[in-house]
């Protein structure tokens, strides 16, 4: 911060990020654990009438669930917190993540309950995915719209840490229960790192609680300018903007999937690599991004997220062929290195500045709406089916490097709809001026 902002506002920016950021890590580790033990356990569990590939398959495509169910929930809680506020949508996505992980942890196996054990199972991952929807824009924006204009895009950055910081968080407290015996594993193990959610939730709860609601929204709303349906605003004046959204994070989406899980099953499954060995690589991976995307959003404030956002897709290209290539090598060695120079740095040169942008593309009376619109419907596209193309792509081709191809492609379109999202959307109404000391 500048020395010319109040003490206040940058006690209170630095505050609102925070709660931002440790929100953003609760639901990225209960999205984590979830995965882990979708590969682990689930499929013994819930799935034990199926062979070890059908039950597989079933147990991702619950995983896959909740990716479905983000646009859902991003509509929800973008149409409601640009109606009531940011605040409540956070906290309200919080709570329903981390009631539905609790419950996962407490769910009877099929061996007890039958049928209804993986109807129960889907039911709760969707719900998982309804409140992630709307967690990535309201965090988002609530770091955006504290923030002084001149640091957004350092700040903005800030909740992008959260999936790196949940995932490390998840795989660290997994990491003891996957070393259990099978009996205990199954029996009662898995259920600690979803029984354990419940207090990391109550934290971040209680952390956003403390925070004032977000000094645009309530300009908006004394000013009386609160859009009364923000999806028909959106779709009435901003379309182009959320496809560009959409196509902005296609190409990020799609890399970070591919490397966390598609190239993870590749390298052990197909080419023999020691598991933990990937699995460590991409942790330190993590580690790395957890400096590396705070320093996108602070060289967006420096040189524009233009720049960074164009410069950071190419890097991002050379990441993917660079992560292909240390795969290949089978070397643990080659891996560790590739993964913490392509997933943790050339991939988050341009993943931390991103949210300046999108944020930029709409105004504040509809700016949740329409930015959880594009993101999460990009996430269905490039996340969600990320690994199933790439896996069919291999099939067909048999050249691992034509996988990295296809995630070169979507980034190619990233870096066309990047370049020309760089304005800020024009007003369909007047947004009122914020006070120079609005603070918590």
């Amino acid at each position: 911060m500048s020395s010319t902002e109040p003490p206040s506002r940058t006690v209170s920016t630095w505050r609102v990020a925070s709660a931002s950021f440790a929100g953003t890590t609760v639901e990225y580790y209960d999205f984590a654990i979830y995965g882990t033990a979708a590969a682990l356990v689930f499929p013994r569990l819930f799935f034990p009438a199926a062979d070890p590939f059908v039950g597989s398959l079933a147990a991702f495509g619950t995983f896959a669930a909740g990716f479905l169910a983000r646009p859902v929930g991003g509509l929800v809680f973008g149409h409601f917190g640009d109606r009531i506020g940011r605040k409540r949508m956070l906290v309200t996505t919080l709570v329903l993540m981390g009631v539905a992980t609790t419950l996962i942890g407490l769910l009877p196996g099929y061996a007890s309950a039958g049928a209804i054990a993986p109807v129960l199972l889907v039911l709760l991952r969707l719900v998982q995915g309804f409140a992630f929807g709307g967690e990535w824009g309201g965090a988002v924006l609530l770091a955006y719209e504290y923030a002084p204009p001149h640091r957004r895009g350092f700040f903005a950055s800030l909740p992008q840490t959260g999936p790196a910081a949940g995932v490390l968080l998840g795989n660290l407290v997994f990491l003891p229960v996957a070393a259990l015996p099978d009996e205990a594993l199954l029996s009662w193990g898995w259920r600690v790192p979803f029984l354990v959610s419940i207090v990391l939730v109550g934290i971040g709860i209680v952390v956003r609680l403390r925070i004032a609601e977000s000094p645009e929204f309530v300009a908006v709303q004394r000013a009386g300018a609160a859009a009364k349906v923000p999806l028909w605003e959106v779709l009435r004046h901003y379309p182009r903007q959320v496809l560009l959204v959409c196509g902005g994070f296609l190409g990020f989406g799609a890399l970070s999937i591919v490397a966390a899980t598609f190239l993870l099953g590749h390298a052990t499954t197909t080419l023999g690599v020691d598991r933990s060995s990937v699995i460590t690589a991409i942790l330190l991976g993590n580690v790395v991004q957890l400096v590396v995307v705070p320093l996108s959003g602070a060289m967006a404030d420096r040189f524009g997220p233009r720049p960074v956002v164009l410069t950071g897709s190419v890097t991002a290209i050379a990441a993917i062929f660079l992560l292909v290539a240390a795969v290949e090598t089978t070397n643990v060695g080659m891996i560790v290195a590739g993964y913490v120079l392509g997933f943790g740095l050339l991939y988050c040169i341009g993943y931390g500045a991103q949210p300046a942008i999108y944020a930029g593309a709409f105004d504040a009376r509809v700016r949740y709406t329409g930015m959880s619109l594009g993101f999460q419907l990009s996430n269905v596209l490039g996340s969600a089916l990320g690994p199933g193309i790439a896996t069919i792509v291999l099939q067909v081709t048999g050249q691992p490097l034509m996988v990295a191809g296809y995630v070169a492609a979507m980034l190619l379109i990233s870096m066309a709809c990047l370049a020309v999202l760089t304005s800020p959307a024009r007003s369909v109404a007047p947004v009122p001026a914020l006070p120079a000391d609005q603070t918590a």
